[in-house]
């Protein structure tokens, strides 16, 4: 193996592949639907379905994690996930095998959470905010708003002790609110939160970002606002909430690679897998170009160590002369690719380069005196055990990851 090679850790997988019983106003993948159009309804079979766990469970490491997506992945029913439980048992190899679902929530039921909870599955849950933010743009087929169905299943597997964390797409209007959407997500009990900045190309004008997107001095004072109420949550030293942005911007601060692809110099870390088994680089990437191959005629490893894969990810890399100059540059590496194509307008540097700026300038003071006191406590930490005492370390950032 080079010293380049990447192990398969996990896959993401569009078992629906673009089907949703949503129809969301920024949803980029709907739209994939006509890359398949040998059938309306887009299913995986029962043969896709085993060849792609054989082949994960036989070519992963110790630990592999399955990331079940769509579209809506709860369209194939629970019966399709009982048999993916069944087959990583079979193929397995006395790995340790996560899975994870994520879902705009509306399909679920008391059977969901008693599968979910009895295998401990992270769900990770599309909830916009209160109803004004959600139903803005999360609508149903019938032009209706989805916010209650999806808060009362929430809070449904929750109170089931289902492992849950909110999914929140940032948009123009949603952005606005940083102080309510924290305190709604935090009351609500999803204290686990990722908020997904939403960018994408104008469908009535392709030079230009859709008029839903986040504009970069906005989200850049939103991460701002937000750092500041994660803060002020602190306890005894210890966060009580997850920010996965925060989460995984302290891995560098600590001298570690973050485990966010956004976050690492290059991308393409994992591979998604659609529901008729073709292998493309990434989910914000599923288009001729960047499709890999078929899982039943070649290896998941092998298109993961691609040449194809390689040129996908080096792209990241590829940034301005400002970029390689900024003293931010190993703490963001320029931020998810897709954000750099989305607004033709301006394609050669980040997206959210200002974004990036404004909230290191705020945050980095209180991030490096963290992490100067989390190094220490792990050196201490690290000499008890050696000499066989207990120690009660500072919050594990690290291990405080969502889906």
């Amino acid at each position: 193996m080079g010293k380049n090679f990447k192990p398969l850790n996990s896959v993401l997988i569009k078992p629906s592949g673009p089907d949703c019983n949503l129809n969301c106003t920024y949803c980029f993948y709907l739209k994939k639907a006509d890359l398949f159009t040998e059938a309306p309804v887009h299913r995986m079979s029962a043969e896709v379905q085993e060849e792609l766990i054989r082949q994960v469970m036989q070519q992963s490491g110790q630990s592999v994690v399955f990331a079940w997506q769509g579209g809506e992945p709860t369209l194939m029913g629970i019966e399709f996930y009982e048999r993916a439980i069944e087959l990583e048992k079979k193929y397995g190899r006395g790995q340790t095998v996560g899975n994870g679902l994520q879902t705009n929530g509306l399909l679920l039921n008391k059977e969901w959470a008693r599968f979910l909870r009895k295998y401990d599955w992270l769900v990770g849950i599309s909830l916009d905010g209160p109803a004004h933010i959600h139903n803005r743009y999360r609508l149903d087929r019938g032009g209706n708003g989805s916010h209650q169905r999806v808060e009362n299943n929430a809070r449904m597997l929750l109170d089931n002790d289902v492992a849950a964390n909110a999914l929140c797409c940032l948009t123009d209007y949603s952005v606005q609110f940083p102080d309510e959407l924290y305190h709604y997500f935090k009351e609500t009990g999803l204290t686990w939160m990722q908020f997904i900045p939403i960018v994408e190309t104008d469908p009535l004008d392709p030079t230009r970002a859709a008029p839903y997107s986040v504009s970069a001095e906005a989200y850049g004072k939103f991460l701002c606002r937000l750092f500041d109420l994660w803060l002020a949550d602190f306890r005894d030293g210890q966060p009580t909430t997850s920010v996965r942005h925060f989460d995984s911007v302290f891995y560098s601060y600590v001298d570690m690679q973050a485990p966010e692809c956004t976050m690492m110099k290059t991308c393409g870390p994992y591979v998604v897998i659609e529901h008729n088994g073709n292998v493309y680089s990434c989910d914000f990437f599923v288009e001729p170009k960047w499709k890999l191959g078929n899982i039943m005629t070649s290896r998941i490893i092998q298109m993961l160590n691609s040449k194809q894969q390689d040129t996908f990810g080096a792209a990241k890399a590829v940034l301005p002369g400002e970029c390689r100059r900024c003293p931010w540059l190993t703490k963001c590496y320029g931020g998810c690719t897709k954000d750099r194509i989305k607004d033709p307008r301006d394609n050669r540097k980040p997206r959210f380069c200002t974004a990036y700026k404004m909230f290191f300038a705020h945050a980095d003071g209180v991030l490096t005196q963290l992490a100067t006191q989390w190094k220490q406590q792990q050196r201490d930490l690290k000499e008890l055990r050696e000499t066989g005492g207990t120690y009660n370390a500072f919050g594990d950032f690290l291990g405080k990851q969502g889906n």
